[in-house]
């Protein structure tokens, strides 16, 4: 994710090497993810965090898998790694109004992020979050453009929305922003920000949203693979290649590994992480 900002590449860090990845399963192990993360070719430390595992918590199963994607810094999605997952499920509703209690979540922990920000800084990040409860129902939540792709059937269906400025354009203008379109760069929002919902973003917070969309689906028998990435993965990849590519592998991490590399072969320039999770076989 980038934000242009007055920060020189001195002031934010010397880029460095950045990688890496790991696998789990659930406690059934009929379950398997792998993830792998990337950093990208711009000159500052990486900005992708990743959540991927499985926990027991009152007699259910969850798997909980998220990316978060930041700009102008780490220490928002580091927060967010930290903190999202756990305030999601200390809401009353999560077992019986899951998307409530997602949805009150996100807003209570943009607001707590927003008021540490002398502690956090005045960067931002997008996020995407999975809920797998027992192994048989999905909640995807999301906030910017990292996304979330299920396989049914060999199908690639988008679980999350992607909130770019173009598209979220009247929302931003009346609350007083705008939506810049410079000539050989993507829409801005107040010609900054990239996407139109994030996490902190304090200097531009009265024109953004961070209010996720929220799906949820039932996992049957011909839903196979989910798969959670960055944009670095989908600024060069269609959901269907995604889905093929990560078919061809049994081991999740082998498959977040490809989706990665075959990215870099596109050219893609900016962070990347990936999850993979292998819901059947």
């Amino acid at each position: 994710m980038d934000r242009l900002c007055c920060f020189s590449s001195s002031q934010l860090g010397e880029g460095r090497s950045y990688s890496s990845s790991g696998k789990g399963k659930s406690h059934e192990g009929m379950i398997k993810f792998g993830f792998s993360l990337v950093k990208g070719k711009a000159n500052h430390p990486m900005e992708d965090y990743h959540v991927a595992k499985f926990m027991q918590i009152q007699q259910h199963e969850l798997g909980l898998f998220a990316i978060y994607d930041g700009h102008l810094g780490d220490t928002i999605p580091s927060y967010l790694q930290k903190h999202l997952f756990a305030n999601i499920l200390k809401e009353e509703e999560f077992w019986f109004d899951p998307s409530r209690a997602i949805s009150k979540a996100y807003e209570k922990t943009d607001q707590a992020i927003l008021s540490q920000s002398s502690d956090l800084g005045r960067g931002g990040s997008t996020a995407v979050t999975a809920i797998l409860i027992n192994g048989i129902k999905l909640w995807v939540a999301n906030v910017g453009d990292s996304r979330a792709v299920l396989s049914r059937g060999g199908q690639a269906i988008q679980m999350t929305t992607d909130h770019e400025p173009n598209t979220e354009r009247g929302s931003i203008e009346n609350r007083g922003g705008f939506v810049s379109n410079m000539p050989g760069d993507v829409p801005r929002v107040n010609g900054q920000l990239a996407v139109s919902r994030a996490f902190g973003d304090k200097s531009l917070k009265s024109h953004l949203r961070s209010d996720p969309d929220i799906q949820w689906t039932n996992i049957d028998n011909n839903t196979d693979i989910l798969i959670l990435a960055s944009d670095g993965l989908w600024k060069v990849m269609s959901n269907q290649e995604a889905v093929d590519i990560a078919k061809k592998f049994k081991d999740p991490q082998k498959a977040s590994k490809q989706l990665i590399a075959e990215a870099v072969k596109r050219d893609s320039k900016d962070d990347i992480s990936c999850v993979v999770v292998r819901l059947r076989g």
